[in-house]
Protein backbone atom coordinates (compact mmCIF):
# COMPACT_ATOMS: atom_id res chain seq x y z
CA UNK A 1 0.00 0.00 0.00
CA UNK A 2 1.36 3.41 -0.99
CA UNK A 3 2.00 5.97 1.71
CA UNK A 4 1.25 9.68 1.49
CA UNK A 5 4.98 10.37 1.62
CA UNK A 6 5.28 8.65 -1.77
CA UNK A 7 2.45 10.62 -3.39
CA UNK A 8 4.07 14.04 -3.42
CA UNK A 9 7.40 13.18 -5.14
CA UNK A 10 5.57 11.14 -7.80
CA UNK A 11 3.02 13.95 -8.27
CA UNK A 12 5.82 16.43 -8.94
CA UNK A 13 7.48 14.12 -11.46
CA UNK A 14 4.16 13.53 -13.21
CA UNK A 15 3.41 17.27 -13.34
CA UNK A 16 6.86 18.11 -14.70
CA UNK A 17 6.25 15.74 -17.58
CA UNK A 18 2.60 16.67 -18.16
CA UNK A 19 2.77 20.47 -18.35
CA UNK A 20 5.28 20.71 -21.23
CA UNK A 21 3.41 17.98 -23.15
CA UNK A 22 0.14 19.86 -22.64
CA UNK A 23 1.59 23.13 -23.93
CA UNK A 24 3.11 21.30 -26.92
CA UNK A 25 -0.26 19.71 -27.74
CA UNK A 26 -2.09 23.02 -27.41
CA UNK A 27 0.36 24.69 -29.82
CA UNK A 28 -0.44 21.99 -32.39
CA UNK A 29 -4.17 22.62 -31.99
CA UNK A 30 -3.61 26.36 -32.31
CA UNK A 31 -1.69 25.80 -35.56
CA UNK A 32 -4.77 24.08 -36.96
CA UNK A 33 -6.96 26.94 -35.73
CA UNK A 34 -4.65 29.50 -37.39
CA UNK A 35 -4.79 27.54 -40.66
CA UNK A 36 -8.59 27.44 -40.54
CA UNK A 37 -9.07 31.11 -39.68
CA UNK A 38 -6.57 32.47 -42.20
CA UNK A 39 -7.73 30.24 -45.06
CA UNK A 40 -11.35 31.10 -44.25
CA UNK A 41 -10.64 34.81 -44.70
CA UNK A 42 -9.77 34.18 -48.36
CA UNK A 43 -12.99 32.41 -49.37
CA UNK A 44 -15.32 29.57 -48.32
CA UNK A 45 -13.83 27.46 -51.13
CA UNK A 46 -10.29 27.87 -49.76
CA UNK A 47 -11.49 27.02 -46.25
CA UNK A 48 -13.32 23.92 -47.49
CA UNK A 49 -10.29 22.83 -49.56
CA UNK A 50 -7.97 23.08 -46.55
CA UNK A 51 -10.52 21.21 -44.41
CA UNK A 52 -10.92 18.37 -46.91
CA UNK A 53 -7.18 18.27 -47.56
CA UNK A 54 -6.53 17.97 -43.82
CA UNK A 55 -9.07 15.15 -43.56
CA UNK A 56 -7.04 13.25 -46.19
CA UNK A 57 -3.47 13.82 -45.00
CA UNK A 58 -3.91 13.81 -41.22
CA UNK A 59 -5.34 10.25 -40.96
CA UNK A 60 -2.57 9.12 -43.30
CA UNK A 61 0.17 10.15 -40.85
CA UNK A 62 -1.38 8.35 -37.87
CA UNK A 63 0.82 5.34 -38.62
CA UNK A 64 3.91 7.55 -38.27
CA UNK A 65 2.54 8.85 -34.97
CA UNK A 66 1.77 5.36 -33.66
CA UNK A 67 5.15 3.88 -34.60
CA UNK A 68 6.97 6.85 -33.07
CA UNK A 69 4.86 6.71 -29.90
CA UNK A 70 5.91 3.08 -29.44
CA UNK A 71 9.44 4.33 -28.80
CA UNK A 72 8.46 6.24 -25.65
CA UNK A 73 7.65 3.17 -23.49
CA UNK A 74 10.52 1.17 -25.02
CA UNK A 75 13.04 3.90 -24.21
CA UNK A 76 11.54 4.63 -20.77
CA UNK A 77 11.96 0.91 -19.90
CA UNK A 78 15.62 1.11 -20.90
CA UNK A 79 15.96 4.35 -18.93
CA UNK A 80 14.47 2.82 -15.79
CA UNK A 81 16.69 -0.24 -16.14
CA UNK A 82 19.80 1.93 -16.56
CA UNK A 83 20.45 0.55 -20.06
CA UNK A 84 20.66 3.82 -21.99
CA UNK A 85 23.43 2.41 -24.20
CA UNK A 86 20.73 0.37 -25.97
CA UNK A 87 18.61 3.44 -26.72
CA UNK A 88 20.40 4.60 -29.89
CA UNK A 89 19.81 1.31 -31.69
CA UNK A 90 16.07 1.37 -30.91
CA UNK A 91 15.75 4.99 -32.03
CA UNK A 92 17.36 4.10 -35.36
CA UNK A 93 15.04 1.11 -35.77
CA UNK A 94 12.18 3.46 -34.96
CA UNK A 95 13.32 5.68 -37.81
CA UNK A 96 13.20 2.74 -40.23
CA UNK A 97 9.70 1.78 -39.08
CA UNK A 98 8.43 5.37 -39.26
CA UNK A 99 9.88 5.79 -42.76
CA UNK A 100 7.71 2.87 -43.87
CA UNK A 101 4.75 4.71 -42.37
CA UNK A 102 5.76 7.84 -44.29
CA UNK A 103 5.76 5.92 -47.57
CA UNK A 104 2.20 4.80 -46.88
CA UNK A 105 1.23 8.38 -46.03
CA UNK A 106 2.66 9.68 -49.31
CA UNK A 107 0.77 6.98 -51.22
CA UNK A 108 -2.48 8.11 -49.59
CA UNK A 109 -1.75 11.74 -50.49
CA UNK A 110 -0.91 10.69 -54.05
CA UNK A 111 -4.32 9.01 -54.28
CA UNK A 112 -6.11 12.28 -53.46
CA UNK A 113 -7.25 12.82 -57.09
CA UNK A 114 -9.09 9.49 -56.96
CA UNK A 115 -10.69 10.44 -53.63
CA UNK A 116 -11.84 13.81 -54.97
CA UNK A 117 -13.23 12.13 -58.10
CA UNK A 118 -15.68 10.31 -55.84
CA UNK A 119 -16.80 13.62 -54.30
CA UNK A 120 -17.76 15.37 -57.57
CA UNK A 121 -16.27 18.72 -56.50
CA UNK A 122 -15.87 21.97 -58.45
CA UNK A 123 -12.66 22.56 -60.43
CA UNK A 124 -11.42 25.39 -58.16
CA UNK A 125 -12.04 23.32 -55.05
CA UNK A 126 -10.20 20.36 -56.59
CA UNK A 127 -7.23 22.47 -57.69
CA UNK A 128 -6.75 24.16 -54.30
CA UNK A 129 -7.07 20.86 -52.42
CA UNK A 130 -4.56 19.05 -54.62
CA UNK A 131 -2.09 21.96 -54.50
CA UNK A 132 -2.42 22.09 -50.71
CA UNK A 133 -1.74 18.34 -50.43
CA UNK A 134 1.14 18.51 -52.89
CA UNK A 135 2.90 21.05 -50.68
CA UNK A 136 2.07 19.14 -47.48
CA UNK A 137 3.74 16.03 -48.93
CA UNK A 138 7.13 17.79 -48.72
CA UNK A 139 6.69 17.98 -44.95
CA UNK A 140 6.00 14.27 -44.36
CA UNK A 141 9.71 13.32 -43.96
CA UNK A 142 9.98 16.09 -41.37
CA UNK A 143 7.15 14.49 -39.39
CA UNK A 144 9.20 11.29 -39.19
CA UNK A 145 12.25 13.13 -37.86
CA UNK A 146 10.33 15.25 -35.38
CA UNK A 147 8.12 12.49 -33.98
CA UNK A 148 10.92 9.95 -33.55
CA UNK A 149 13.24 12.45 -31.83
CA UNK A 150 10.40 13.85 -29.74
CA UNK A 151 9.61 10.38 -28.39
CA UNK A 152 13.32 9.74 -27.87
CA UNK A 153 13.46 12.81 -25.61
CA UNK A 154 10.20 12.03 -23.86
CA UNK A 155 11.19 8.39 -23.35
CA UNK A 156 14.11 9.76 -21.34
CA UNK A 157 11.63 11.89 -19.30
CA UNK A 158 12.60 15.14 -21.04
CA UNK A 159 9.45 16.88 -22.31
CA UNK A 160 10.82 20.45 -22.43
CA UNK A 161 11.99 20.20 -26.08
CA UNK A 162 8.42 19.42 -27.15
CA UNK A 163 7.23 22.57 -25.41
CA UNK A 164 9.91 24.91 -26.79
CA UNK A 165 9.82 23.59 -30.34
CA UNK A 166 6.02 23.54 -30.35
CA UNK A 167 5.94 27.24 -29.44
CA UNK A 168 8.56 27.98 -32.12
CA UNK A 169 6.44 26.11 -34.66
CA UNK A 170 3.38 28.17 -33.78
CA UNK A 171 5.34 31.42 -34.03
CA UNK A 172 6.63 30.42 -37.48
CA UNK A 173 3.22 29.20 -38.60
CA UNK A 174 1.47 32.58 -38.32
CA UNK A 175 3.79 34.70 -40.54
CA UNK A 176 4.38 31.78 -42.94
CA UNK A 177 0.63 31.44 -43.43
CA UNK A 178 0.29 35.18 -43.97
CA UNK A 179 3.06 35.27 -46.58
CA UNK A 180 1.91 32.31 -48.65
CA UNK A 181 -1.87 32.61 -48.26
CA UNK A 182 -2.14 36.37 -48.87
CA UNK A 183 1.14 36.95 -50.72
CA UNK A 184 3.82 39.60 -50.27
CA UNK A 185 3.94 42.17 -53.05
CA UNK A 186 5.66 40.96 -56.21
CA UNK A 187 7.97 38.67 -54.23
CA UNK A 188 5.45 36.01 -53.14
CA UNK A 189 2.14 35.58 -55.00
CA UNK A 190 -1.08 35.10 -53.03
CA UNK A 191 -1.84 31.37 -53.10
CA UNK A 192 -4.94 31.17 -50.92
CA UNK A 193 -5.61 27.85 -49.20
CA UNK A 194 -2.83 26.15 -51.16
CA UNK A 195 -0.32 28.49 -49.52
CA UNK A 196 -1.38 27.04 -46.18
CA UNK A 197 0.21 23.77 -47.35
CA UNK A 198 3.56 25.49 -47.99
CA UNK A 199 3.44 27.16 -44.58
CA UNK A 200 2.67 23.84 -42.87
CA UNK A 201 5.54 22.08 -44.65
CA UNK A 202 7.94 24.87 -43.62
CA UNK A 203 6.78 24.66 -40.00
CA UNK A 204 7.22 20.88 -39.98
CA UNK A 205 10.82 21.21 -41.20
CA UNK A 206 11.57 23.99 -38.71
CA UNK A 207 10.33 21.75 -35.89
CA UNK A 208 12.22 18.71 -37.19
CA UNK A 209 15.50 20.57 -37.60
CA UNK A 210 15.02 22.24 -34.22
CA UNK A 211 14.72 18.81 -32.62
CA UNK A 212 17.82 17.55 -34.49
CA UNK A 213 19.88 20.51 -33.29
CA UNK A 214 18.70 20.12 -29.70
CA UNK A 215 19.43 16.39 -29.57
CA UNK A 216 22.85 16.92 -31.18
CA UNK A 217 24.02 19.59 -28.72
CA UNK A 218 22.28 18.58 -25.46
CA UNK A 219 24.89 17.39 -22.97
CA UNK A 220 22.49 14.95 -21.34
CA UNK A 221 22.52 12.81 -24.51
CA UNK A 222 26.29 12.66 -25.03
CA UNK A 223 26.63 9.17 -23.57
CA UNK A 224 23.95 7.82 -25.91
CA UNK A 225 25.84 8.82 -29.08
CA UNK A 226 22.62 8.97 -31.08
CA UNK A 227 24.28 10.35 -34.20
CA UNK A 228 27.78 9.01 -33.53
CA UNK A 229 27.09 5.63 -35.06
CA UNK A 230 24.22 4.58 -37.28
CA UNK A 231 22.81 1.09 -36.72
CA UNK A 232 21.81 -1.04 -39.71
CA UNK A 233 18.21 -2.27 -39.93
CA UNK A 234 17.44 -5.12 -37.56
CA UNK A 235 14.23 -6.80 -38.66
CA UNK A 236 13.59 -8.20 -35.18
CA UNK A 237 13.86 -4.73 -33.63
CA UNK A 238 11.85 -3.07 -36.42
CA UNK A 239 9.14 -5.71 -36.01
CA UNK A 240 9.19 -5.07 -32.25
CA UNK A 241 8.49 -1.37 -32.87
CA UNK A 242 5.78 -2.21 -35.40
CA UNK A 243 4.23 -4.78 -33.07
CA UNK A 244 3.82 -2.11 -30.39
CA UNK A 245 3.21 0.88 -32.65
CA UNK A 246 0.72 -0.44 -35.19
CA UNK A 247 -1.97 -1.09 -32.55
CA UNK A 248 -1.38 2.43 -31.16
CA UNK A 249 -1.86 3.91 -34.63
CA UNK A 250 -4.93 1.76 -35.24
CA UNK A 251 -6.49 2.81 -31.94
CA UNK A 252 -5.91 6.45 -32.89
CA UNK A 253 -7.52 5.80 -36.28
CA UNK A 254 -10.58 4.22 -34.66
CA UNK A 255 -11.05 7.34 -32.55
CA UNK A 256 -10.50 9.81 -35.42
CA UNK A 257 -12.75 7.83 -37.75
CA UNK A 258 -15.47 7.62 -35.08
CA UNK A 259 -15.90 11.39 -35.07
CA UNK A 260 -15.61 11.57 -38.87
CA UNK A 261 -18.34 8.94 -39.28
CA UNK A 262 -20.52 10.74 -36.72
CA UNK A 263 -20.27 13.96 -38.73
CA UNK A 264 -21.42 12.12 -41.86
CA UNK A 265 -24.34 10.51 -40.01
CA UNK A 266 -25.73 13.81 -38.74
CA UNK A 267 -24.92 15.80 -41.92
CA UNK A 268 -28.45 15.27 -43.39
CA UNK A 269 -30.00 16.87 -40.28
CA UNK A 270 -29.18 20.37 -41.52
CA UNK A 271 -26.64 23.16 -41.18
CA UNK A 272 -27.77 24.21 -37.69
CA UNK A 273 -27.30 20.72 -36.28
CA UNK A 274 -23.95 20.22 -38.02
CA UNK A 275 -22.65 23.62 -36.89
CA UNK A 276 -23.72 22.99 -33.28
CA UNK A 277 -22.11 19.55 -33.32
CA UNK A 278 -18.87 20.96 -34.74
CA UNK A 279 -18.67 23.69 -32.09
CA UNK A 280 -19.24 21.22 -29.24
CA UNK A 281 -16.70 18.82 -30.75
CA UNK A 282 -14.11 21.57 -31.19
CA UNK A 283 -14.39 22.70 -27.58
CA UNK A 284 -14.38 19.16 -26.20
CA UNK A 285 -11.27 18.44 -28.31
CA UNK A 286 -9.49 21.32 -26.60
CA UNK A 287 -10.59 19.97 -23.21
CA UNK A 288 -9.26 16.52 -24.19
CA UNK A 289 -5.74 17.95 -24.43
CA UNK A 290 -5.50 17.70 -20.62
CA UNK A 291 -6.21 13.96 -20.12
CA UNK A 292 -4.27 13.13 -23.29
CA UNK A 293 -1.21 14.96 -21.93
CA UNK A 294 -1.53 13.26 -18.55
CA UNK A 295 -1.84 9.92 -20.38
CA UNK A 296 1.36 10.58 -22.33
CA UNK A 297 3.16 11.52 -19.12
CA UNK A 298 1.94 8.46 -17.21
CA UNK A 299 3.19 6.24 -20.07
CA UNK A 300 6.69 7.55 -19.36
CA UNK A 301 6.46 7.17 -15.59
CA UNK A 302 5.02 3.65 -15.83
CA UNK A 303 7.65 2.59 -18.37
CA UNK A 304 10.43 3.95 -16.15
CA UNK A 305 9.06 2.19 -13.06
CA UNK A 306 8.70 -1.15 -14.84
CA UNK A 307 12.18 -0.85 -16.36
CA UNK A 308 13.48 -0.29 -12.83
CA UNK A 309 11.65 -3.44 -11.67
CA UNK A 310 9.12 -1.52 -9.58
CA UNK A 311 5.58 -2.42 -10.75
CA UNK A 312 4.14 -1.05 -7.49
CA UNK A 313 5.33 2.45 -8.37
CA UNK A 314 3.87 2.05 -11.85
CA UNK A 315 0.38 1.69 -10.40
CA UNK A 316 1.01 4.58 -8.01
CA UNK A 317 1.64 6.74 -11.09
CA UNK A 318 -1.61 5.52 -12.62
CA UNK A 319 -3.62 6.21 -9.48
CA UNK A 320 -2.24 9.73 -9.14
CA UNK A 321 -2.81 10.40 -12.84
CA UNK A 322 -6.43 9.34 -12.39
CA UNK A 323 -6.90 11.53 -9.33
CA UNK A 324 -5.54 14.62 -11.04
CA UNK A 325 -7.12 13.81 -14.39
CA UNK A 326 -10.55 13.34 -12.85
CA UNK A 327 -10.21 16.46 -10.71
CA UNK A 328 -9.49 18.55 -13.79
CA UNK A 329 -12.21 16.71 -15.76
CA UNK A 330 -14.81 17.62 -13.12
CA UNK A 331 -13.77 21.29 -13.29
CA UNK A 332 -13.93 21.23 -17.10
CA UNK A 333 -17.27 19.43 -17.03
CA UNK A 334 -18.69 22.08 -14.71
CA UNK A 335 -17.54 24.84 -17.06
CA UNK A 336 -19.05 23.09 -20.08
CA UNK A 337 -22.31 22.52 -18.21
CA UNK A 338 -22.70 26.05 -16.92
CA UNK A 339 -21.04 28.13 -19.64
CA UNK A 340 -21.85 26.10 -22.77
CA UNK A 341 -23.99 28.85 -24.29
CA UNK A 342 -21.35 31.52 -23.72
CA UNK A 343 -18.62 29.33 -25.22
CA UNK A 344 -20.78 28.66 -28.28
CA UNK A 345 -21.39 32.39 -28.71
CA UNK A 346 -17.64 32.82 -29.27
CA UNK A 347 -18.07 30.86 -32.51
CA UNK A 348 -21.35 32.21 -33.86
CA UNK A 349 -24.14 34.75 -33.31
CA UNK A 350 -26.85 32.35 -34.54
CA UNK A 351 -29.26 31.84 -31.62
CA UNK A 352 -30.44 28.40 -32.80
CA UNK A 353 -26.88 27.14 -33.16
CA UNK A 354 -25.91 28.51 -29.74
CA UNK A 355 -28.91 26.89 -28.05
CA UNK A 356 -28.28 23.45 -29.52
CA UNK A 357 -24.51 23.68 -28.99
CA UNK A 358 -25.12 24.51 -25.32
CA UNK A 359 -27.24 21.36 -25.01
CA UNK A 360 -24.53 19.26 -26.64
CA UNK A 361 -21.89 20.74 -24.34
CA UNK A 362 -23.97 19.63 -21.39
CA UNK A 363 -23.51 16.11 -22.75
CA UNK A 364 -19.86 16.90 -23.47
CA UNK A 365 -19.48 17.50 -19.73
CA UNK A 366 -20.22 13.80 -19.13
CA UNK A 367 -18.17 12.88 -22.18
CA UNK A 368 -15.09 14.60 -20.71
CA UNK A 369 -15.21 12.52 -17.52
CA UNK A 370 -15.40 9.19 -19.39
CA UNK A 371 -12.73 10.43 -21.80
CA UNK A 372 -10.33 11.16 -18.95
CA UNK A 373 -10.71 7.67 -17.46
CA UNK A 374 -10.18 5.85 -20.75
CA UNK A 375 -7.30 8.07 -21.94
CA UNK A 376 -5.31 7.61 -18.73
CA UNK A 377 -5.95 3.85 -18.62
CA UNK A 378 -4.80 3.64 -22.24
CA UNK A 379 -1.66 5.64 -21.46
CA UNK A 380 -0.84 3.41 -18.50
CA UNK A 381 -1.27 0.26 -20.59
CA UNK A 382 1.04 1.78 -23.19
CA UNK A 383 3.65 2.12 -20.44
CA UNK A 384 3.20 -1.61 -19.82
CA UNK A 385 3.76 -2.08 -23.57
CA UNK A 386 0.31 -3.65 -23.78
CA UNK A 387 -1.19 -2.32 -27.03
CA UNK A 388 -2.83 -5.13 -28.99
CA UNK A 389 -5.73 -5.77 -26.60
CA UNK A 390 -6.14 -2.00 -26.27
CA UNK A 391 -6.63 -1.84 -30.05
CA UNK A 392 -9.40 -4.45 -29.88
CA UNK A 393 -11.08 -2.73 -26.93
CA UNK A 394 -11.11 0.66 -28.64
CA UNK A 395 -12.51 -0.81 -31.85
CA UNK A 396 -15.37 -2.61 -30.10
CA UNK A 397 -16.14 0.32 -27.79
CA UNK A 398 -16.00 3.07 -30.43
CA UNK A 399 -17.54 1.40 -33.47
CA UNK A 400 -19.90 -1.58 -32.90
CA UNK A 401 -20.91 -0.15 -29.51
CA UNK A 402 -20.67 3.66 -29.40
CA UNK A 403 -21.30 4.53 -33.04
CA UNK A 404 -24.16 2.03 -33.38
CA UNK A 405 -25.92 3.43 -30.32
CA UNK A 406 -25.27 6.97 -31.56
CA UNK A 407 -26.81 6.17 -34.94
CA UNK A 408 -29.86 4.45 -33.45
CA UNK A 409 -30.52 7.33 -31.06
CA UNK A 410 -29.80 10.17 -33.49
CA UNK A 411 -31.39 8.94 -36.72
CA UNK A 412 -33.96 6.25 -35.88
CA UNK A 413 -37.00 5.69 -33.67
CA UNK A 414 -35.99 2.14 -32.73
CA UNK A 415 -35.05 2.89 -29.10
CA UNK A 416 -36.61 6.33 -28.55
CA UNK A 417 -37.86 9.03 -30.95
CA UNK A 418 -34.88 10.26 -33.00
CA UNK A 419 -32.82 12.64 -30.85
CA UNK A 420 -30.65 14.22 -33.56
CA UNK A 421 -27.13 15.29 -32.60
CA UNK A 422 -27.83 14.70 -28.88
CA UNK A 423 -28.30 11.00 -29.63
CA UNK A 424 -24.90 10.84 -31.28
CA UNK A 425 -23.28 12.43 -28.23
CA UNK A 426 -24.97 9.88 -25.97
CA UNK A 427 -23.38 7.27 -28.24
CA UNK A 428 -19.99 8.93 -27.69
CA UNK A 429 -20.49 8.82 -23.92
CA UNK A 430 -21.58 5.17 -24.05
CA UNK A 431 -18.61 4.13 -26.19
CA UNK A 432 -16.04 6.00 -24.10
CA UNK A 433 -17.52 4.69 -20.85
CA UNK A 434 -17.37 1.15 -22.20
CA UNK A 435 -13.75 1.72 -23.22
CA UNK A 436 -12.91 3.09 -19.76
CA UNK A 437 -14.39 0.02 -18.04
CA UNK A 438 -12.72 -2.51 -20.35
CA UNK A 439 -9.34 -0.74 -20.34
CA UNK A 440 -9.39 -0.57 -16.53
CA UNK A 441 -10.20 -4.28 -16.40
CA UNK A 442 -7.30 -4.98 -18.74
CA UNK A 443 -4.96 -2.81 -16.68
CA UNK A 444 -5.85 -4.65 -13.47
CA UNK A 445 -5.00 -7.97 -15.12
CA UNK A 446 -1.72 -6.76 -16.62
CA UNK A 447 -0.57 -5.00 -13.42
CA UNK A 448 -1.30 -8.05 -11.30
CA UNK A 449 0.77 -10.17 -13.68
CA UNK A 450 3.71 -7.79 -13.29
CA UNK A 451 3.34 -7.71 -9.54
CA UNK A 452 3.47 -11.50 -9.45
CA UNK A 453 6.65 -11.46 -11.48
CA UNK A 454 8.00 -8.60 -9.27
CA UNK A 455 9.78 -7.01 -12.23
CA UNK A 456 8.86 -6.12 -15.80
CA UNK A 457 11.02 -7.63 -18.57
CA UNK A 458 12.51 -5.30 -21.17
CA UNK A 459 10.65 -7.27 -23.84
CA UNK A 460 7.37 -9.08 -23.50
Amino acid sequence: METKSEWWPESIKLAKLTVPILIAQVTQVLMSVVDTVMAGRVSPTDLAAVSVGSSIWFPSILLIFGLALALAPIISHFHGAGKVTQVANMVHQGFYAAIAGAVLSLLVIASAPLILNQMDVADDFRRITLDYLGYIAWGVPAIVIYMVLRNFCEGLSNTIPSLVIGVIGLLVNIPANYLFIYGYGDLIPAMGGAGCGIATAIVLWVMALGMVVYVAVAKRYKEIHLFGRWFAPSWDDIWYVVRLGFPIATSMFFEVSLFAAAALIIAPLGATVVASHQIALNISSLVYMVPMSIAMAVTLRVGFALGAGNPRNAMLSHKLANVYGMSIAIVNATILWLAGGWLASLYTADAAVIELAATLMGLAALFSISDSFQAIAMGTLRGYKDTRIVMLITFVSYWPFGLTIGYLLSRTDIIVPAMGAAGMWIGFITGLTGAAVLLTWRLIRVSRRYERELAAPIRD
